[in-house]
Order: structure tokens, then sequence, then C-alpha cells
């Protein structure tokens, strides 16, 4: 039978040990409550044992030394999408890599994610590209390292993406700048985070157009016409987006030069120039996105006026053809147009020994267009000079009898729209024949080159009678071509037209 309970008198303190125990042993369950600890030894063996601990909370004054980092489910924290290990170390706020200075010269680099750019534009302006390829929480930083971003702009490029959500460049235009764009979607593409000393930070949008010729002067496109064309315009000239004062200027320059006109036969008239319009320099004329056919005016032949020259509702008319030797002062008239034709030689009839020439100005434009040609007439033998764009063309005097004189073209007219001076639309030298000298015709020379020089801007030259130097007649020359200019009389024809337009593109 077992024994459940022993009189308190009958054990002495300390005296249960293992020897008192049957099989060394003490089982759990033979134990009810709970062992003092001063009971048990300093050292228990809890192999293979379950040990559970009160209900309470482990203060630190319950631990000794610390606890590794290691022995914990999470040794690390993720910081600006990049994971740091407890313990490590991580900068809090952007997280950018600075690189060296980028010096402007005129010229552009393409910026990395996670750089940061110190940028000197103290010598020239700079463009910094956006990366071509861009994915959610790349950042990027800027800073005007010399504070010379308002003298010398810098642009930031948008090299495919959106930028505050428009498909449009930055302008940082303001001294000692500094940004941070942050790359968002396809929708926003890079917006800005950070900004100081930043004004408006969208770049201008400047006309762009194609059609013609195109070369650069300074911050100007000059598209020049030679031939019929389309001049294009893509961009730059509706409203860029609200918030934008820089928008750029939609204004168009022109120089538009028509066809002249040609000379005549023999002793006729110089060719007028062709017609001169131009509203350069000035503000310009608006232009919107769309295509605008060009026509180039071509010149005259013998006796045949220049063709006009166009864009857009601007037309210059062509040049007057110089008036050819008739015996009748009406009937060998010059012809009007952008500038006149000079009147050809007429034989005396009773009472008249001169020949009208062509006016300018026809049909009449504000500025005007052009001039008329010189008089014809007996004395000397010779036509009028054609009308250029910058003067009359000279006719035979105004007395008869009169000497031979100067019957040359007009003067043309100077033009600085393709960045250097240029002049234009000269009229026609006169043609001559046999001459008056103070008497009857004597068969001498008397219309020397020099009295039927073409005008200033492409007039050419007239054609003379024989001995000079050697007996054989001299035809007129052409006007230059793309200066219409007025062809010579004796046969000259005029010279083709040109259509220059001019626009700010940055």
């Amino acid at each position: 039978m077992a024994l459940t309970k022993l009189p308190k008198s009958g054990i002495a303190d300390g005296a249960i040990d293992t020897s008192k125990i049957e099989d060394g042993t003490i089982q759990n369950q033979e134990i009810s409550g709970t062992i003092p600890v001063d009971k048990l030894n300093s050292t228990q063996d809890l192999s293979s044992k379950t040990v559970t601990l009160p209900n309470t909370s482990v203060t630190n004054d319950m631990l000794s030394g610390s606890i590794a980092s290691a022995k914990l489910s999470n040794s690390t924290i993720t910081i600006n999408g990049n994971s740091v290990s407890l313990g490590g170390s991580a900068t809090v706020g952007v997280e950018v890599n600075w690189q060296s200075v980028i010096t402007g010269a005129g010229s552009s680099s393409t910026a990395v994610a996670g750089n940061g750019y110190f940028i000197d534009t103290t010598s020239n302006t700079h463009t910094l590209n956006l990366p071509a390829s861009a994915t959610l929480g790349d950042q990027i930083a800027i800073k005007d390292y010399a504070g010379t971003f308002a003298s010398n702009n810098l642009t930031i490029g948008r090299n495919g993406h959106n930028i505050q959500g428009v498909a449009n460049d930055s302008l940082i235009s303001t001294n000692r700048a500094s940004l941070v764009l942050v790359y968002v979607d396809s929708t926003k593409g890079w917006i800005y985070t950070e900004e100081s000393n930043v004004a408006s930070l969208v770049a201008p949008t400047f006309t762009e157009a194609t059609g013609g010729t195109i070369t650069e002067s300074g911050d100007f496109k000059i598209h020049t016409f030679t031939g019929d064309g389309c001049f294009v315009v893509t961009a730059g000239n509706a409203p860029i987006f609200p918030g934008n004062p820089q928008a750029g200027p939609n204004a168009l320059e022109y120089l538009i030069i028509a066809g002249g006109g040609g000379g005549n036969g023999s002793s006729g008239g110089g060719g007028g120039a062709g017609g001169f319009r131009t509203n350069y320099p000035s503000p310009g004329i608006t232009i919107s996105n769309g295509t605008y056919p060009v026509t180039v005016g071509a010149g005259g032949g013998t006796g045949t006026v220049g063709s006009n020259s166009i864009f857009s509702t601007i037309t210059s008319t062509g040049g007057g053809y110089g008036g050819n030797y008739y015996p009748h002062p009406t009937l060998g008239a010059g012809t009007p147009g952008g500038s006149g034709g000079g009147g050809g030689y007429g034989e005396p009839a009773p009472g008249a020994h001169f020949t009208a020439a062509g006016s300018g100005n026809t049909p009449p434009t504000s500025p005007s267009q052009g001039n008329p040609g010189g008089q014809g007439g007996w004395p000397g033998q010779q036509g009028g000079g054609g009308g250029g764009a910058g003067g009359a063309g000279v006719g035979a005097p105004g007395s008869y009898p009169a000497p031979n004189g100067p019957r040359n073209g007009g003067n043309g007219a100077s033009n600085s729209i393709t960045g250097s001076s240029v002049t234009y639309a000269g009229g026609g030298g006169a043609g001559g024949n046999f001459g008056y000298q103070g008497g009857p015709a004597v068969g001498g020379p008397t219309a020397p080159a020099a009295n039927r020089l073409g005008g200033p801007g492409g007039g050419g030259d007239g054609g003379g009678g024989p001995a000079e130097p050697n007996p054989s007649f001299v035809s007129g020359k052409p006007g230059t071509a793309n200066l219409g200019g007025g062809g010579g009389g004796r046969g000259g024809s005029g010279g083709k037209g040109v259509v220059i337009l001019r626009y700010k593109f940055q």
C-alpha cells in the first residue's frame, strides 16, 4: 500500500535525499504543488523539458548584455527603396551621388538617375538631358554652381518624357537655383519635388518649321526659298498651357522679291526690278501651325514681265519689261510692275521725242514695293533704265535736243534678314544704239558701258552699239537670279525672285 503521508515529526530537516528514494529519482507526478527555489540546485538540467515562464513582460533589468540583430526575426529595414541592416547607417531624404562640376560651353550632357549635378554656366548656356528611360522613384538633383543661370540659362531636355505632365523642356533662368526631379509615370513624367531660387520651370516653346534651305543667325532660323515649295509650321504657335509666361514668340519676318522684268530689243529700255516687300526688321506677322505654299517668281524674258512671288497673303509683283524701239513714243513705253520698265528709244514724232516709262509700285502697297523706270528718248538713241526697289531708273534728258547721258537702272534696296546685308531688286540698264553727240548720228559708240549700268541689287547692264571696243553689238545682261534684278535693255532677261522667312527658335 502506498505511503501518502508521513508524520511531520518523523522527518528531520534535510533528511530526504536520493538515498531515501527507492529508485533515486523523484518523478514530476510524485510532486504536488511547487518546490521553493531555495530547495533547487543552482544549475538545473532542463534538457528536453518545456519551461513555461510567467505571462509578464521581459524588462531590461532581466537581460544581461544585448540581443544580437541576427537573433531578431527582422534584421533589416527599408529606406528609400534600399534595404539597410540594423545597426547600419543611411541618409534619409534625397539620396544622390553628386558628380564633378559640368562646365557649360554651349554643349549638352545626359543625366543618370540617382546622380546630382553642379552645373557651371559662367561662359555659356548648357542643356542637361534627362535619361532616355526612367522608372518610378528615379531622382536627379541639380544645382547652379556659379550663380549664373540668369545670364546663361540651363535647359533641362525632356528626352521623350513629360515634365510636370507636359511635353516641354524646362528652362532654369534664376541664379542659385537648385531643384530635385523625381520620375512618376508616363503621364506626369518627371516632377519637381524640391525647388529653391526657381522662377518659371517652363522653357519657352518657339516656332518650329520646315521648308526651303534652313540656316541660323544667332537665335533665329532663316528659311530661304529659291524655288516653289511649302513652309510648314509644326510647333510653337498655339497657347502652350497655363502658367507659361515665357511662351515663345510666333512672329515671322519676311522678305519677298518677285522676278525682274526683261529688257527689250535694240534700243529698248531696261527691265524693272521685281517687287520688294519686307517687314524686317519688325515685330513680325503672327503665324499658326499649318502649311503655307511659297511661290518664287521667275524673271521675264525679252519684252516680258517678271512673275509674282507669293507667301501667305503677301504678293510681290513682277517687274515691268522695258519698252522696245518703236517709231512712236506711246507704243514703245515701258510697262508697270513692282518696279517699272524703262521706256524704249523712239523715232522722233512731231512734237514728241520721249517714250514713257512704266510706273512702279503697281499695284500699290505700303510701304512701296518699287519705283518707276526712266523715259526713253531719241537723243542718244537709248532707252531708259528700269526702276529699282531703292530708286527710279535714269531716263533721257527732259529737253530736245540733248546730249547723250547715263540711262542706268535704278538702285536696289539692302536687307539683312539673312544675318548679313544683301542688296536686292536693282533695275536693268538701258539698251543703246548709235548715239547723238551734239549733232546727227555719226555711228560712234554713243552709249558707252558707263551709261547703261544695271542698278546695284542684281540689275543687268544694258547692251550697246558698235565699236565698243570692236564693231559688234553687245547684248543686254540678265538680272541676277534670286535677287530679282531687271534685265538689261537690248535683250537681257530678268532675274528670278526669292522668298526668305525668319523667326526666333531659341
